[in-house]
């Protein structure tokens, strides 16, 4: 008898083990698939439009998914190596990588600890605000990013942000004596997917 009531606890608190475990979400590192993901940045001119494409980054994040819901984002980190933008036009990317001083400052960072405002606005579909300090060519500045995220299939973050390039003491390039001027700002716009 007493061996039975030993036998039933023993059952009864391994199963309550597993089920603790499984109730409980935990962030997860994940890492952005390039083959997946495409960050391009789009600016103007005084002649006509342009945009660059990033042929190579580095992204991660912490996402806590309980099911497919979004509970939290953690310590979302993005790089991109400065010469890894790409126009398909040799001379204007010899430009854009003078402007931003590939040199001295190679990569673009943006770095994010806890997002706390996440807004569901379907079923496995979210808006985040996402506080961090974004670099560029040098200098730091804090900023709110605004994402979409889908957890249905996996993470996927996508979202565009339009950037002021001379707040970060970036002139923006001229070209053929400076008869071509570009646009002070540009738009970022980012479709990552993470596993």
């Amino acid at each position: 008898m007493r061996k039975t009531k030993k036998s039933f606890l023993k059952i009864a608190i391994t199963l309550m083990g597993v089920f603790s475990f499984i109730s409980v979400s935990t962030a997860q590192e994940m890492n952005a698939v390039p083959s997946k993901s495409k960050v391009e940045v789009f600016g103007t001119s005084n002649v006509h439009d342009w945009e660059l494409t990033a042929d190579a980054f580095m992204s991660s994040g912490e996402f806590k998914v309980a099911g497919n819901v979004l509970e939290s984002v953690e310590k979302l980190r993005f790089t991109i190596a400065v010469e890894a933008l790409k126009s398909g036009k040799g001379g204007m990317d010899k430009n854009t990588y003078k402007a931003l001083n590939s040199g001295k400052h190679p990569e673009i960072s943006f770095v994010a600890g806890t997002v706390t405002d996440i807004t569901e606005v379907a079923s496995g579909k979210y808006t985040v605000s996402v506080p961090g300090k974004l670099t560029i060519a040098g200098t730091a500045r804090q900023v709110t990013l605004k994402f979409e995220v889908s957890s249905a299939q996996g993470i996927n973050l996508s979202g565009s942000t339009e950037i002021d390039m001379t707040d970060y003491g970036v002139e923006p390039p001229t070209a053929l004596l400076g008869t071509i001027k570009t646009g002070e700002k540009v738009t970022v716009k980012v479709n990552i997917a993470y596993q």
